[in-house]
């Protein structure tokens, strides 16, 4: 089957004709994102395959229906970047790679959680110019603080466990609680007290218009002066306006970012030659409390085989005729 895979990097195609040897698939790879204006690229393609900030809105699901495809394979585990009822009154189904490796999304968090407390990139970059003053790197011991997590599906409680291996307290949010969690002494709280009680917050909760900024001038308010705040789940979550204005007044003590509101015209490419024009983004990087990686937190071999080895299955699913369990409903 011909499957046109969008957004592809080197590592997605090395990855994906890795597995592909067992499955057959003919594929081909196009490095562009996937717009109402690249769509017919995939013609002639019965299945397409489309990452995080590829546009799946009417218009382009229009393009690609009209061009023969039948199958969308997200080789990510959100959806919000799909217009679901568009899909749908196209016949067009939509498959997703539910989990590939919570771990490297959890322990990314914790890494930037930790670089972000010890100030270890400044000092990374103190070192490489001969500096090795220590003022200023002052950070705080995470045993015995309080650590809140909104979202305890599968990478929000194997943050929680690792929190709780810290020594932490952990004070969660969640529709609906995880009693793994519960068992490893997670308290299930309401926002506000979370907001109100923890040290540091990190999201992994997913992005749906109930969520949508979960963090911001509002939910600022609630929290005391110098918090933490690590997002590695969806950019839109966090106000971004809002978060600069809580880092000018020391409400927002430091704040870690994987993921990015307008991240669709930024990540996954190399910009550094050119002028990014996205003022807000380049106002968040003036501070030196703020920590930004190019959503890279998925980014294992683990998860790169889990994901290309899921993908190829969902593709070989619909071709065969058989029921996708990944199918997104």
């Amino acid at each position: 089957m011909k499957v046109s895979i969008f957004s592809s990097k080197s590592y997605d195609e090395e990855f994906l004709r890795k597995f592909n040897a067992v499955f057959g698939h003919e594929l081909v790879f196009i490095e562009n994102r996937l717009t109402a204006e690249t769509a017919l690229f995939a013609e002639g393609s019965l299945a397409v395959c489309a990452f995080v900030n590829d546009v799946l809105d009417r218009s382009t699901l229009e393009k690609l229906a009209q061009g023969g495809c039948r199958f969308i394979a997200l080789r990510c585990a959100g959806y919000n970047n799909v217009d679901l009822a568009a899909a749908k009154s196209l016949s067009l189904l939509v498959a997703r790679v539910p989990a590939y490796s919570p771990y490297a999304v959890a322990e990314h968090a914790v890494a930037l959680l930790l670089c972000l407390n010890r100030h270890i990139h400044k000092a990374y970059n103190r070192v490489r110019e001969g500096n090795f003053s220590i003022d200023g790197l002052i950070g705080h011991d995470v045993h015995g603080k309080t650590i809140g997590v909104v979202g305890t599906g599968i990478i929000g409680s194997i943050f929680a466990r690792i929190m709780r291996g810290f020594g932490c307290e952990v004070l969660a949010h969640d529709v609906n609680p995880n009693t793994e969690c519960v068992q490893l002494g997670v308290r299930y709280v309401a926002l506000d007290e979370l907001f109100a009680r923890s040290h540091a917050i990190s999201l992994h909760c997913p992005l749906m218009p109930e969520t949508h900024h979960l963090i911001g001038e509002k939910t600022f308010a609630l929290m005391h002066d110098g918090i933490f705040i690590v997002n590695t789940s969806r950019g839109a979550l966090i106000n971004t306006e809002a978060a600069i204005t809580a880092i000018k007044s020391g409400r927002l003590g430091g704040l870690a970012l994987d993921v990015y509101e307008e991240e669709s015209g930024l990540f996954f490419e190399d910009r550094s030659i050119s002028i990014i024009q996205d003022d807000v983004f380049m106002r968040l990087t003036t501070f030196p409390n703020v920590l930004v990686t190019g959503h890279q937190a998925f980014f294992t071999h683990e998860a790169m085989e889990n994901i290309a080895k899921t993908t190829l299955a969902n593709l070989a699913d619909f071709e065969a005729g058989r029921s996708c369990a990944n199918l997104v409903k």
